[in-house]
């Protein structure tokens, strides 16, 4: 069972890469549920002696996109979505931590294709763990809803039944464990 912390333990935090997930999902068809990761991405935390005073960073390389699709990666990594070749990162920094115990509002600048739009996630702290080595690592869940269209990522294909082929918002989820620097 995770510990309970009164005081977060300072310092810099960096992402574990091995037990970390970047996810997301998608509507498709306007009911079924495509569901996806980044394969590749790096993250730090520098936590300071409270949630006001600390702050994250996350680049995710696009590339590395992976919704168990081939033909769709490469669809999601072309000028119709992602444009991998000219804008070969998305990046997330904080702007302000807020919450108290285990329950977070994390704000922060999420940048795709350059354009940069404030997103805020709801983050739940699930304390300090050790490893059976005896490292620490912190761990987080956290989740959002973004709106791909306002990233111009705009592609979309109309169906005949009325509709859209690919849903707007996009949910992510974030699995973090961040071991101490």
């Amino acid at each position: 069972m995770a510990e309970t912390l009164t005081k977060p333990l300072t310092g810099l935090w960096n992402f574990d890469p091995a037990h970390t997930s970047i996810s997301f999902t998608v509507k498709h068809l306007m009911a079924a549920k495509v569901r996806g990761s980044f394969k590749s991405f790096s993250g730090t935390i520098q936590q300071g002696e409270e949630a006001e005073s600390t702050s994250a960073g996350v680049t995710i390389e696009a590339a590395s996109i992976d919704t168990g699709a081939e033909d769709r990666d490469n669809h999601l990594r072309s000028g119709d979505f992602l444009e991998v070749e000219s804008y070969p990162q998305i990046t997330f920094q904080t702007t302000s931590i807020a919450g108290t115990g285990r329950q977070f509002e994390v704000v922060g600048d999420l940048t795709i294709k350059e354009v940069t739009k404030p997103v805020t996630l709801s983050m739940t702290y699930g304390g300090i763990m050790s490893d059976p080595w005896g490292n620490e690592k912190a761990i987080f869940s956290g989740e959002t809803r973004i709106n791909r269209e306002e990233f111009g990522l705009t592609w979309n294909q109309a169906l005949e039944a009325g509709g859209w082929l690919v849903g707007k918002d996009i949910d992510i989820e974030l699995e973090v464990q961040a071991a101490k620097a």
